[in-house]
């Protein structure tokens, strides 16, 4: 039977799901390095490579199954995508955890991949039990339990890391597990038969799910604003603990503390502002409240020179957590019941290419602008050049995303209803013969059942 919306145990499970997610994500952080020098016996510099390798592995892989993985639980229900999901990552940490070569350290990473490309069913398992107009202020719960991973997993990892390299690995595992068996037991499936749809493996790819909405030209522009804010918060992982050193010539500790300062932050701005600032100003505002403080935070750390005004700039960089959960809310909007699984599945897999994309690109840009001959006191030395792009794509982010709302009418139209139920979305190349924001008739939804 489908879960009632007013159920908090399914909520909660999917909360602690994305929470250790992204705990396993940051426990191994500290102790990979060591790993793989343990490994493969190489200097710092070609481990570092190793390391870059690994982090392409799994963001590429994310990237491609999130939308198998969306489209699977839109046909098979959210239930037993989820659970698998938890087995897989269970593998995954331990097999990096017994691994005595490198190539089972890459199998673990693609495993992880694939696994965590289920939070895209996880967020449409909140979209399906969540009532539209309080489904951003549920996305922002999201992204505060990926905040408090971040300040969690890198702490418990160095902690455990003095023990053994490979102790945080078991920790992860442990977790996932229990979490997979507290699923079992407490997880209701929240898409009832009715509601799901066909899978087609057209649509079940990176393109293919981007493309299935072209009927929907409010959402590709939305995914666009949503690709242009994502690549330019790549910038805080890839390159904040060169750029530090770099510029103020920081220490891990000095490191690690800042970052868990812009966690904690940006997990209380999805946690507990996100709703205020909604019901006061509406989604369409939120999401322009949130790039404007990311301009401001991005431009500002480009240029400054005193760690204090960096932390200040840091504190207004947290407000930029307002603006990916309100773009998905207003997504979540414009399609029905049947389609939240694809939609996540699109919104992850943009998500993923940009964690392919933007760290590189970053990195990169940090190397030319900081190395000979663009040495310090050289007009061409930079090591804030990383954030200055950053600030870049947040400011074309806006001009898209204010564009779409001017011409899509988004804070009106955010108050509808999307339809419960609906016909496949039109496949790629396809025109939609109902506008999203419409209800199928009855025979429609007769047919659909007997094919049931």
């Amino acid at each position: 039977m489908p879960v009632s919306k007013s159920s908090n145990l399914p909520l909660v499970f999917i909360l602690i799901t994305i929470l250790l997610d992204m705990v396993g994500l940051g426990i191994i952080l500290p102790v990979l390095p060591q790993l793989i020098l343990e490994l493969t016996g190489e200097t710092i510099a070609r481990s570092a490579m190793v390391g870059g390798y690994l982090v392409f592995i799994y963001a590429f892989l994310q990237f491609i199954f999130s939308p198998i993985l969306g489209n699977l639980s839109d046909r098979y229900g959210r239930r037993p995508i989820l659970l698998l999901s938890l087995l897989g990552l269970t593998a995954d940490y331990l097999i990096m955890g017994f691994a005595p070569t490198i190539a089972l350290l890459f199998l673990g990473r693609a495993l992880a991949g694939i696994s965590g490309a289920a939070v895209a069913t996880a967020t449409a398992y909140i979209a399906d039990i969540t009532p539209p107009e309080k489904r951003s202020q549920r996305f922002g719960l999201i992204g505060a339990a990926f905040g408090l991973g971040f300040i969690i997993g890198p702490v418990v990892g160095g902690e455990l890391g003095e023990i053994s390299p490979r102790a945080p690995f078991y920790l992860a595992a442990a977790l996932a597990f229990a979490n997979f068996l507290f699923g079992i037991f407490i997880l209701p499936e929240s898409l009832g038969k009715r509601k799901r749809r066909r899978f087609n493996i057209k649509r079940a790819n990176p393109v293919g799910a981007i493309l299935a909405f072209r009927p929907f030209p409010a959402i590709i522009w939305l995914l666009g604003a949503l690709f242009l804010f994502s690549m330019a918060i790549q910038a805080y992982p890839a390159v904040w603990n060169f750029f530090t050193i770099e510029r103020f010539d920081w220490t891990p500790s000095q490191i690690g503390r800042s970052l868990a300062v812009f966690g904690l932050l940006f997990a209380l701005v999805q946690a507990v502002l996100i709703g205020p600032v909604i019901r006061k100003f509406g989604e369409s505002t939120t999401v322009l409240l949130g790039l404007t403080a990311g301009a401001m935070a991005f431009f500002g750390t480009a240029f400054i020179h005193t760690p204090i005004g960096l932390y200040g700039f840091l504190v207004i960089g947290a407000f930029s957590g307002l603006t990916a959960p309100a773009i998905n809310g207003l997504l979540s909007r414009q399609i029905p019941d049947n389609a939240q699984g694809e939609l996540q599945g699109a919104v992850t897999a943009t998500n993923s290419l940009t964690a392919i994309i933007a760290p590189l690109a970053a990195t990169q840009l940090f190397s030319y602008f900081t190395s000979p001959p663009n040495a310090l006191g050289d007009p061409g030395y930079f090591p804030g050049v990383s954030f200055f792009g950053a600030a870049i794509l947040i400011v074309l982010s806006f001009a898209v995303f204010f564009y779409t709302a001017k011409r899509f009418n988004l804070q009106k139209l955010q108050n509808d209803q999307p339809p419960t139920k609906a016909p496949d979305i039109a496949k790629p190349g396809e025109i939609a013969v109902r506008p999203p924001n419409l209800a199928p008739d009855k025979k429609e939804i007769s047919a659909q059942d007997e094919k049931e």
